[in-house]
């Protein structure tokens, strides 16, 4: 048994427990001063939980967490941060309409003796420790401005900064480009050489085995594996995860492709994406590929009336129509399941079963001003029986779920609606492995059934493995099409840097 004094933090026995649901049961794990602790599991394994506990804004019912020596029954946010345990969330906790340096200094401002701010001397600051970070962030812009990447680089200088010694990262390069992604590593490196100890939550496994040092592995709320890196492979630890071995990564199925279901034509916004045309079929699973900024979500946004267009034509069932807001995308059948889920695709606040009939509310309507309510509660729990979506009952609150069995809700929805026409944006970031199995297949189901998919990815080995062509966009406009006996990462990346192929 190591010795415990090597261990900047430990956390002892940890259980939390909700309203019918044990989220973990006695939780231990043991972090080393300047190291990157890797903390992997499902959706609903018990990770974010975990972190709130330990970031002050979830107390537990039993254990103990060990910071330093001192032993704490549970934590406030306040004492977390005074003692040093920052935690940089995926949903970032920023103000957009305040400068850079505001934002580093937002709650430990600096004052003069007159009690006004000294906004010279944050300004100094912020660009010192851009400059130690070889950052090119601008200190007086605002942070709205920047782009989610920079926006989160930002967050992690206000937790260095504050002289955090331990920074949890939540799922950082989920919204990243590989460009971004690049900038944080170095990052990482650089507080690593400084002994700043990160412990770093993601579900692409292939960047926690490269950037680890140890790992925490969680399923159903129980630590099932702590382990150094260089003692487990990829496919350890998606087998520690789900507890079974997952033999086909993406199983693709084969359909038969039928009438063009969608064709757009020309379809331009000045400034942003230009002639673009493309069709789908019925059985078909369209990718669309290309960077981070290349046009393919302001395009599909276009499409489905979400954002206005300047100019092009959209065929249904070859018919042409108009779709000028998202409730004519949705009576031409054209189902839209954004890539932010949590600020898009549900209403947070509201049950499973609000989500589930939220586009059908109308369909429930008895004597005008009625529902019926007994129709919303019998779809909803058949949605939740066929998709299988782990849920305590239909009246939990959707921002209660994790991030896999949201998604499902997202798309019970928009199979309430008998759309023909599916568009997945980003349908599987923030997912465990298990549940984009799950998603996959549900995507089977739909082209198994004559429904026409369009998937728009960032994940190249995904668009390549579920789709039967790809499209490729560069600034706004698509460079080529790919059929799927000629996909190839270097063709889809060629095409991406703007060369048409």
């Amino acid at each position: 048994m190591e010795n415990s004094n090597q261990y900047q933090l430990e956390l002892r026995d940890i259980r939390k427990e909700y309203p019918g649901v044990l989220a973990l049961n006695n939780v231990t794990m043991n972090v080393v001063k300047g190291e990157v602790h890797g903390l992997v599991g499902e959706n609903g394994a018990g990770k974010s939980t975990l972190i709130k506990v330990l970031a002050g804004a979830h107390a537990p019912n039993a254990g103990e967490i060990v910071f330093e020596g001192k032993s704490y029954k549970s934590l406030t946010p306040r004492e977390a941060m005074d003692i040093g345990i920052a935690c940089i969330y995926q949903e970032l906790n920023q103000v957009p309409y305040m400068t850079v340096t505001e934002n580093i200094f937002l709650g430990r401002e600096i004052r003069k003796e007159n009690r006004f701010l000294n906004l010279a001397e944050q300004r100094r600051q912020t660009v010192e420790v851009l400059k130690e970070f070889n950052l090119d962030i601008d200190p007086d812009m605002q942070l709205g401005l920047l782009g989610v990447g920079r926006r989160q680089l930002v967050e992690i200088l206000k937790a260095v900064h504050a002289e955090a010694r331990i920074i949890i990262m939540d799922e950082p390069t989920a919204s990243l480009s590989e460009k971004e992604a690049g900038e944080l590593f170095k990052i990482v490196e650089e507080l690593r050489k400084k002994e700043v100890t990160i412990i770093f939550i993601s579900h692409r496994l292939d960047e926690v085995k490269a950037i680890c040092d140890a790992l925490t592995v969680l399923r159903d709320g129980e630590v099932v594996a702590n382990r150094r890196i260089d003692e487990v492979t990829v496919d350890d630890i998606v087998r520690l995860m789900v507890g079974r071995d997952i033999t086909n990564k993406y199983p693709k199925i084969e359909t038969k492709k039928g009438e063009v279901l969608l064709e757009v034509k020309g379809l331009t916004h000045h400034g942003v994406y230009k002639d673009v045309s493309f069709k789908v079929h019925a059985g078909e699973i369209l990718g669309v590929s290309g960077l981070v900024g290349s046009g393919r979500t302001e395009t599909i946004r276009g499409l489905t009336g979400a954002d206005p267009i300047d100019g092009g034509e959209v065929f249904i069932h070859g018919k042409k129509v108009a779709i000028k807001n998202p409730v004519d995308s949705i009576r031409n059948g054209i189902a839209f399941l954004t890539e932010d889920r949590k600020g898009q695709g549900l209403v947070l606040l509201q049950t499973v079963e609000f989500n589930t009939n939220l586009v059908v509310l109308n369909k429930y309507k008895k004597f005008k001003a009625l529902i019926d309510l007994a129709k919303m509660r019998d779809k909803a729990l058949q949605m939740v029986d066929n998709l299988q979506i782990k849920v305590p009952g239909i009246l939990a609150l959707a921002g209660h779920l994790s991030g896999g069995n949201q998604q499902k809700v997202v798309l019970a929805k928009w199979l309430l609606s008998e759309a023909d026409i599916f568009i997945f944006d980003e349908p599987t970031r923030g997912i465990d492995v298990g549940a984009k199995i799950e998603v996959y297949n549900l995507i089977n189901d739909l082209v198994a059934n004559g429904k026409a998919v369009i998937m728009i990815s960032s994940e190249m080995d995904e668009c390549m493995g579920m789709a039967d062509r790809i499209i490729v966009f560069h600034e706004g406009s698509v460079m080529g099409e790919l059929d799927r006996e000629h996909f190839s990462d270097e063709k889809i990346m060629y095409a991406a840097s703007g060369y048409p192929i």
